[in-house]
């Protein structure tokens, strides 16, 4: 049952209740729109290449692509399940071998494969800054402002949640604009996304939900009418997921590709690491990201993907940070990659780069497992699409790099000028003298309200 169908179960649900209609009916009622719905929207059986699996000439090729990524997969047994169904028909059989084959990852890009455990920096991009004062970190930075708070939220939202304020709020917004606008113009198609996905779009997309190593938040069923089943539906992680659950089961022609889409969504992940250089606002479980994804022919992808991490060091550059930019190694690449390009800024205080963007050429892993194809004018058959990604903006660690870079000896942080017009022209941010205080372990956490 999917969400569409369930907002409209749970709509009626509640009619129903103040109608004080029959249970019989709601029930009948709620079968037919399930029904409707499955007409509607069917999340498609996997079109996985068992043949190209079980080809002799490609074992070996298939286990030293395992060995380089994360070891996870098994051709021996996906062509002994083959091999099984050739003798005899078996429902469950073919259904492992689906299984065993969805494990397999995408073929590696033949250049990273010589780059053993290290990435390879492949260019820098700006100046490193200089200071004549010890740069603070961004923690630091802010404890001087009313902009940002992370401290004692554990018992309002969790580990690791946090809020933006004032100018950090208008900066948060100000990047979405400016980088939105820009793709917009670059001939992007913008997409407003839902961050609730039933868990299948998130499988087929390459990602686990569930197992130990899981990052993804599965949602809890609940006793309503049209309730999902108990973890049928999820957090979204990032965008890409949902547009290429708007893709599924669609056809394009050719010379209609490739395809570019934006959006603008809030990311969760489950993930945190214990470690000093991920504390703060570096990792948290929730935060807002602009997307880039796009679906090409299979001979535009490449190129495609060098377009996604051109258009990434426009921006980043513009912002007056230094960057550098990685192909990353085989190991480095979650399963749906076939190449991945990491984006660094330099972050003064730890005097080392971190993470703030990547980009992937997936090829046809992901259109395969939701059926995205496309016809062309010499053949009538059909192909499936290629997907590239790329994050355009994540925001809470472009904000660190930006405070960072752009912080002056007196706490002031400059912001840079492709940003003043969508922040009222402001050109600096300025440390607050009187800092609001929080009640500390408080079921409610309350303001002490500072006269400003």
């Amino acid at each position: 049952m999917s969400i569409w169908v369930k907002s409209r179960l749970s709509s009626f649900g509640i009619y129903a209740s103040c109608m004080k209609l029959p249970q019989r009916y709601i029930l009948s009622k709620a079968k037919s729109l399930q029904e409707d719905d499955e007409k509607i929207l069917k999340i498609p059986e996997p079109q996985l290449d068992i043949a190209r699996y079980c080809d002799p000439s490609k074992t070996e090729h298939f286990n030293k692509n395992i060995k380089i990524r994360k070891g996870i997969g098994n051709i021996q047994r996906i062509i002994e399940l083959n091999n099984e169904l050739k003798v005899k028909t078996n429902e469950t059989l073919r259904r492992e071998l689906v299984q065993e084959a969805l494990k397999i990852p995408n073929d590696t890009h033949p250049e990273p494969q010589s780059y053993g455990n290290d990435a390879k920096v492949i260019k820098h991009i700006g100046t490193l800054p200089e200071f004549g004062f010890d740069p603070k970190p961004f923690d630091k930075l802010m404890e001087g402002t009313n902009q940002y708070r992370m401290k004692e939220l554990a018992p309002l939202a969790g580990h690791k949640a946090y809020y933006l304020c004032r100018e950090l709020a208008d900066l948060e917004h100000a990047l979405i604009r400016y980088v939105v606008q820009r793709l917009v113009k670059n001939g992007f198609s913008l997409i407003s996304v839902p961050d609730i996905l039933h868990h299948q779009i998130i499988e087929c997309c390459g990602i686990p939900t569930s197992g130990q190593r899981s990052i993804v938040y599965r949602l809890d069923g609940d006793k309503h009418l049209a309730s999902a089943a108990e973890g049928e539906l999820c957090l979204s992680g990032t965008a890409e997921m949902a547009l290429g659950g708007f893709l599924m089961n669609q056809i394009f022609a050719d010379e209609n590709l490739p395809k570019r889409y934006v959006a603008v969504s809030r990311c969760y992940r489950a993930e945190t690491a214990p470690i000093a250089s991920e504390r703060g606002l570096y990792r948290v479980h929730q935060f807002t990201k602009v997307e880039m994804f796009g679906a090409s022919t299979s001979h535009q992808s490449e190129d495609l993907l060098e377009e996604f991490r051109s258009i990434q060091e426009e921006i980043f550059s513009s912002l007056n940070l230094y960057l550098q930019v990685l192909d990353m190694p085989p190991h480095e690449l979650g399963a749906p990659a076939h190449r991945k390009y990491d984006i660094e800024a330099w972050l003064p205080s730890r005097r080392e780069f971190g993470e703030v963007s990547s980009c992937s050429n997936c090829t046809d892993y992901q259109s395969r497992r939701l059926n995205i194809q496309y016809t062309t004018k010499n053949s009538s058959l059909k192909e499936f699409v290629h997907t590239v990604n790329g994050t355009a903006c994540a925001i809470p660690r472009l904000i660190m790099a930006i405070c960072e870079t752009h912080q002056q000896e007196d706490g002031c942080i400059r912001i840079p000028p492709v940003l003043r017009p969508y922040m009222s022209q402001k050109d600096i941010i300025k440390p607050t003298k009187n800092v609001t205080k929080f009640v500390k372990r408080s079921k409610i956490l309350t303001d002490i309200i500072d006269k400003d």
